[in-house]
């Protein structure tokens, strides 16, 4: 033995050396400790002894071997050849003994035999106990060398079988406490272990100044190293010496790795320590049924030491990990990794609360480890709010910032740096928690996204003082509007680039447009006025160049391009900021379609206001009609683009109005452009209508026969040559010049244009009318001029006497001037009219006129490229050409029924200011029907007339003219009158006359007409008034009575004038010029006595 110890001292002399640098102690006295160990040892354990305690506890998880499935189990304690025995407890497999036990030990190498049996008393047991001298079944047994004791130990022993056949299962709980002879006072073997283990650690760290050196150990057993050689030798020898299980070396070397755990690497090993800690207490085996809590409270370490360590340890690395971003630095790829570690270490801990410990409801480690990150993010973006400036200028390499802004800071009015720069500094952290911390914290997968936490973090903070400074802003407004729109850009950048897709903002509307709505908006009031001043610039522009095609291609000038140009610019930034906020959205587009419609209804106005100017240059003046169109186009396109059917209802109803409005503006051009047009239209047709008056022949024209049918059309040719010779030229370079959409609005101007003229200028020429001075509808002036020709026509054929003396008294009157004049110009268009004959159209030239409005058409059709045949069908001017000529055919009794038909306001029943009624007139009409032949006669009684406005100079003798007007009655009396009163403005006449009406027509056919006159001898009776009563009226009740307001004149619409207009060229025909005198027959001009 002595020879083993020299050679053990000489091989490994650096044991003895480190043990003596680590306990301080000096050669002289080390060489004295040998000498004593040797002589210890060299005199062997002849004079070793010990006493023991051992105290039998409990028992957990016994197998039944009784048939019942229990057992009645007891113990069996061995030292030597001293044995005792604990009582049974019968049928239990967790038994509970706390019984206690003295021996007496003399050889250290003496073992403690527990065995665990079940106690049988039946046959089978007896006769057992005859071959094996043991009667009891055996549960299980575990051994402990008496040498590997020291001081009081707690411990569970998981029990063992005894040969391969033996079924066992469970462990024993002992409490042993060794009092060893010579060894009272020294420290129990784990106290010793501990300070040993301890002193190493500590004095390893100080020789690798403070940082822990970690052993370079691989494979499942690594973690049982703690430090390299021959430091771990040591403590291998102490431990296998002196009993010190491995699960207390672990827990000894992981309370001394607690005060280091700061230290590169640390945190790893330390996981791995716990984590085994966890495994070697809380993972039982199928032959052990101790509970984890149980373990832990027996072992040697001490349950509240460690339990200690353990809380002072987690709230550690709370702290730390509240600051990770400057304990755990994105720069330092070592210490990232000791973070990762620091996290699992925590979950280690975690699980030995739950598992070990056995605690209900311990904090999760996720939930730790969230609120720590939190606490660091909201530090984060406190100190970059606080540091902004100073950290910006080191972050980017900066020049110096202005000192007011800096003084400033967030509350500046008057600068958005601040935020901007803010902006990048919380990007930056984002970014580095995204890059480097995300992949390292990934322990809580579902739990916990670094990355997303830290946008989420910064942009719950950030949002709060960002609306708050912008509320600040709205105040005041002292920085520029496209300032503000910039900020909003970054902004919107920050959001959609790391907020938009994290919890809890994934799907949500942001609020940040709702900051920067005011200052949106002041952007829009501005680009306003920027849009009308670059509208007014283009448009200046384009004038000066007589606008010019924007391009070969092109139908259209430079301007309308400009325009939409700026306005795209203004759209697109607004598209831009790609506003998730859909009710802002809704307002932005509301004052956006407000902007386009300002300055596109104000370039309109541009136009027309200088668009006759151009008329004359056919191909200036097409192209600003372009202009129009091609807004119109852009304007469709602009829509699209905002949203189309999508558009918010307010804003799309203000572009739909626009397009409505554009679309009068361009029709109106067309309309004037057209109109200019009308002096070389008017030459045309009326060319045409001299060709059509030369085209001679009479009588009914059939066009099914082929021969007049060519006659008819080389007619109607030869009457178009000048109206297509003026319409090829035009149209011809309108369909080069104009859009599309412009060419057909301009033909169909023309084509009203031309049908209005054929029907004014050929088929019912206009004439003038006296009528003109009295005060009658508008639509009605130009109506009335038709009918005077006939009528001087007429005054002019009479006896010259007649003729002049009528002139003379409308001319020499007490009348004001005006009348004088408008005689003098009677006089002078009736000498016009004299030897002019206004006949009707023939049969034969109707035809040629109804071909050639066939070949107008298929012009304008030009064969679908056109206008559509539906339109030039359906159009009114056509219609009413076609009407017009459709009279000519017509017999003067269809035309008298069609008037009587249709004019049925010919005396306005309620007063018109100016045309007052002059009097009335009181009548009494009774209608009969023969009821064998179908008959109709009608009775009329004039009653009476009262209140007749009349003033003359001589005798006033007032009389009734009764007129039935209508079909049928060539042969039959239409006229018949009462009896004059002398000097008597409110005359009673009670005189009662009979018409017969024939059975031809229904009354529906025929009216009244009632003409109040003053009776002149020798000269033409005054008409006073006149009063109207249609039969259609009485036809229900047979018969009635009233008062007949009297008129000035009578009033006819647009069929009414053009019947009578065609009557007053039948000369020949009595009934037609006596209705044509009845109706157009105005009140005289009265005498008033002048002084």
């Amino acid at each position: 033995m002595k020879d083993r110890m020299k050679i053990r001292e000489h091989n490994k002399p650096e044991i003895f050396d480190l043990i003596m640098n680590v306990f301080s102690v000096d050669k002289k006295s080390h060489g004295g400790h040998m000498k004593a160990v040797k002589q210890s040892v060299l005199d062997g354990t002849s004079k070793w002894s010990a006493k023991l305690a051992i105290t039998v506890i409990c028992a957990q998880g016994l197998i039944g071997k009784d048939k019942t499935g229990t057992s009645d189990p007891y113990v069996t304690v061995q030292v030597g050849k001293t044995k005792k025995r604990t009582k049974t407890v019968p049928q239990d497999l967790n038994p509970v003994w706390n019984e206690k036990f003295y021996f007496e030990c003399h050889n250290s190498s003496d073992r403690i035999k527990v065995r665990v049996w079940d106690e049988d008393d039946d046959l089978k047991a007896k006769l057992r106990s005859k071959f094996t001298r043991e009667s009891d079944d055996f549960l299980g047994q575990t051994i402990i060398e008496v040498r590997t004791l020291s001081g009081e130990m707690d411990v569970w022993y998981n029990l063992e079988k005894r040969t391969d056949k033996s079924a066992v299962s469970g462990a024993i709980r002992m409490h042993i406490s060794v009092e060893i002879k010579g060894e009272e006072k020294v420290a129990p073997y784990h106290v010793q272990y501990t300070c040993l283990h301890e002193n190493l650690f500590h004095y390893l760290c100080e020789q690798a100044t403070g940082q822990v050196k970690l052993p370079d150990a691989k494979g499942d057993e690594a973690w049982k190293v703690y430090f390299e050689e021959p430091s771990q030798d040591i403590v291998d020898e102490f431990a296998m010496r002196y009993g010190i299980e491995s699960i207390y070396q672990a827990m000894t070397h992981f309370s001394c790795l607690s005060t280091k755990y700061m230290c590169p690497g640390v945190p790893a090993v330390m996981s791995t320590l716990l984590a085994n800690i966890n495994a070697f207490y809380a993972h039982t085996t199928a032959t052990t049924a101790v509970s984890a809590s149980d373990r832990f409270a027996a072992s040697n370490f001490g349950k509240e030491k460690f339990v200690k360590l353990l809380d002072q340890l987690h709230n550690s690395l709370r702290i730390d990990l509240s600051v990770y971003r400057n304990t755990f630095p994105a720069s330092d790829a070592a210490r990232l990794q000791d973070l990762k570690s620091t996290v699992d270490l925590l979950t280690s801990i975690t699980f030995f609360r739950m598992k070990v410990q056995e605690l209900s409801s311990p904090p999760r480690a996720s939930t730790v480890v969230k609120d720590c990150v939190k606490a660091c993010m909201k530090s984060t973006y406190q100190f970059l709010f606080d540091n902004c400036y100073e950290l910006y200028q080191r972050e980017f390499q900066t020049d110096h910032e202005n000192p007011q802004d800096i003084a400033e800071g967030p509350n500046s009015t008057k600068s958005l740096e601040f935020w901007h720069k803010l902006i990048a500094l919380v990007v930056s952290v984002i970014e580095e928690d995204r890059t480097s911390y995300t992949s390292v914290l990934n322990q809580f997968p579902q739990e916990l996204n670094v990355g997303q936490m830290s946008a989420s973090m910064q942009w719950s903070l950030f949002s709060q003082d960002m609306k708050y400074a912008l509320e600040e802003h709205e105040k005041e407004r002292l920085c520029k509007s496209s300032e503000y729109m910039n900020l909003h850009f970054k902004v919107k950048w920050l959001y959609n680039k790391y907020v938009a897709e994290v919890p809890p903002y994934k799907g949500e509307v942001p609020e940040y447009p709702l900051w920067f709505e005011p200052f949106v908006m002041q952007w829009l009031n501005e680009n306003d006025e920027v849009s009308m001043e670059y509208l007014h610039g283009a448009y200046e522009r384009d004038k000066k160049d007589v606008f010019q095609k924007a391009s070969e291609h092109a139908l259209f000038s430079c301007s309308v391009t400009d325009v939409f140009t700026q306005l795209n610019q203004c759209f697109d930034v607004i598209k831009k900021l790609e506003c998730p906020h859909p009710e802002v959205v809704k307002r932005y587009m509301k004052r956006f379609s407000k902007t386009i419609q300002k300055v596109l209804l104000a370039y309109a106005e541009l136009v027309r206001r200088d668009f006759e100017k151009y008329t004359p240059k056919h191909n200036v003046a097409c192209i600003m009609m372009n202009n129009i169109q091609q807004l119109r186009v852009q304007l469709e396109k602009m829509f699209e683009a905002m949203g189309g059917d999508k558009l918010d209802p307010e804003a799309a109803n203000v572009l739909t109005q626009l397009q409505q409005k554009l679309n009068s503006v361009l029709d109106d051009l067309s309309s004037i452009f057209a109109t200019s047009l009308n002096v070389q239209i008017r030459q045309s047709i009326q060319e045409l209508g001299s060709l059509l008056g030369k085209v001679s022949g009479g009588g009914q024209v059939s066009l099914s026969q082929p021969s007049q049918r060519n006659t008819i059309q080389q007619e109607s040719d030869a009457i178009l040559r000048p109206l297509m010779d003026f319409l090829d030229g035009s149209l011809t370079m309108f369909a080069q010049v104009c859009e599309k959409t412009v060419l057909k609005r301009l033909l169909k101007e023309l084509w009203r244009i031309v049908m209005h003229t054929l029907e004014k200028t050929v088929v019912l020429p206009p004439l003038t009318d006296p009528r003109q001075i009295f005060p009658i509808p508008s639509n009605a002036q130009a109506k009335i001029e038709d009918v005077s020709r006939v009528l001087l026509n007429h005054v002019s054929q009479m006896p010259g006497k007649m003729s002049n003396s009528l002139l003379q008294q409308v001319s020499t009157g007490p009348a004001s001037q005006p009348f004088a004049d408008i005689s003098k110009k009677l006089a002078d268009i009736s000498k016009d009219m004299e030897g002019k004959n206004l006949t009707n159209m023939s049969p034969k030239q109707c035809a040629v006129l109804d071909m050639a409005l066939d070949t107008i058409k298929q012009y304008f059709h030009a064969g679908g490229n056109g206008l559509k045949k539906t339109f030039l069908d359906k159009s009114p001017e056509l219609q009413s050409l076609r009407y017009a000529l459709s009279l000519y055919t017509q017999t003067t009794d269809s035309l008298i029924k069609t008037f009587v038909q249709t004019q049925t306001a010919q005396v306005n029943d309620k007063p018109v200011p100016g045309e007052e009624p002059v009097g009335e007139a009181s009548i009494q009409v009774d209608l009969f029907t023969h009821p064998g032949t179908g008959e109709h006669k009608v009775t009329v009684k004039v009653v009476a007339a009262n209140d007749i406005k009349w003033q003359t100079n001589s005798m006033f003798r007032p009389f009734i003219e009764v007129n039935l007007i209508g079909p049928h009655l060539s042969n039959k009396k239409r006229k018949q009158s009462t009896k004059s009163k002398s000097n008597n403005w409110s005359p009673t006449f009670n005189e009662s006359f009979q018409f017969i009406l024939g059975n031809e027509s229904e009354p529906d056919c025929y009216e009244l007409h009632i003409c109040a006159k003053d009776y002149c001898f020798a000269r033409e009776d005054r008409l006073i008034g006149v009063a109207l009563l249609q039969l259609r009226d009485i036809v229900e009740k047979g018969s009635c009575a009233l008062w007949l307001p009297l008129a000035k004149c009578i009033h006819l619409d647009e069929t009414g004038w053009t019947v009578l207009r065609i009557l007053s060229q039948r000369s020949n025909d009595e009934v037609a010029k006596e209705f044509v005198k009845l109706k157009s027959e105005c009140r005289h001009p009265e005498e008033v006595e002048t002084r």
